[in-house]
């Protein structure tokens, strides 16, 4: 694989990354889809430290991670001296000394791991942090929106939902931003505020406005979790309001159906678009394997030119 321009020890959010390292960790990707990857994380420890629950990607990474040679700890950030009272800071520098090099991580604290990853020589992956950044999730979504539709840059991309309270949302409007994308959100002011039109965002009510001829919807999961108040008078209110219906995708024809799941199905998305032909729902999940080898892969690299065990 070509030398890059990456020069970090961690990937903890899209914010500050350049276009040409975006566009490194995509081509990266396309590397390793087209033929079989060498062992470059061979020796290499892999620790997971997640405090919420994951399905897509904590298993794309540890598939990530296998293929690539490494040897992943079977450890539990619950069952771990974190639920003891022990800072994430002495967890990690503990699993350092143990020979770990690289931790994925999943916290419930927005920012959490920016203050961490400066005081260790392991090289830590966001996968999710509170309300902020969820880096690989948006990588993998670029990667599948360039793949369907050939070109990032001028498109159009409309999120529908509950931008309020997704990280993802947030990480993608930076990376979209960055590769030249425009981004719309949509959705009841309750759960899309005005606010995010000084990140950069177009602000819409009206989703069959919004839908209308865009390259591509991707319907925000409902957080319920983290929704301690009523933003919305009910799910059949909302589904009626802002799910995507067949007769809604019939507005663009030619748009890319994205979800980063899990699928509230009936409410979000109907059965139709999401299993139609224009989804590209279970692409991104194939894809984040193969993005979440090329972060692994740059940072490897980088780790083996400063001698980095």
């Amino acid at each position: 694989m070509a030398h890059t321009i990456w020069n970090r020890k961690d990937l903890l959010g899209l914010e500050g990354l350049s276009r040409p390292e975006v566009e490194a960790i995509l081509d990266a990707a396309v590397s390793f889809k087209k033929s079989p990857p060498e062992p470059k994380l061979q020796d290499r420890a892999l620790a997971f430290l997640f405090s919420e629950p994951s399905t897509r990607t904590r298993s794309a990474f540890e598939t990530a991670a296998l293929r690539l040679g490494a040897k992943t700890l079977g450890f539990s950030a619950t069952t771990s001296s974190l639920a003891k009272g022990e800072t994430l800071v002495d967890t990690v520098k503990n699993l350092e000394a143990l020979g770990v090099s690289y931790i994925v991580a999943r916290q419930e604290a927005s920012g959490a791991l920016d203050a961490v990853a400066p005081k260790t020589g392991v090289s830590i992956l966001n996968a999710g942090d509170g309300l902020h950044e969820h880096p690989t999730q948006a990588l993998l979504d670029l990667f599948t929106l360039r793949e369907k539709k050939g070109r990032l840059d001028g498109l159009r991309v409309v999120f529908v939902g509950d931008a309020l309270h997704s990280r993802v949302a947030r990480s993608n409007l930076i990376g979209l931003k960055t590769m030249g994308a425009r981004v719309t959100f949509c959705g009841p002011r309750s759960l899309a505020p005005d606010a995010f039109a000084r990140l950069g965002a177009k602000i819409e009510r009206d989703m069959d406005a919004a839908i209308e001829g865009a390259d591509a919807i991707y319907c925000l999961r409902l957080q319920l979790e983290r929704q301690k108040d009523h933003f919305f008078a009910s799910l059949a209110d909302y589904r009626a309001a802002y799910g995507l219906t067949e007769r809604r995708l019939a507005l663009a024809p030619e748009a890319v159906v994205m979800h980063g799941g899990p699928l509230n199905r009936g409410v979000e998305i109907d059965d139709g678009p999401a299993d139609g032909p224009q989804s590209a729902i279970l692409s991104m999940v194939e894809n984040g394997v193969y993005v979440r080898m090329a972060a692994f892969s740059l940072i490897e690299d980088w780790r083996k030119s400063r001698g980095l065990g």
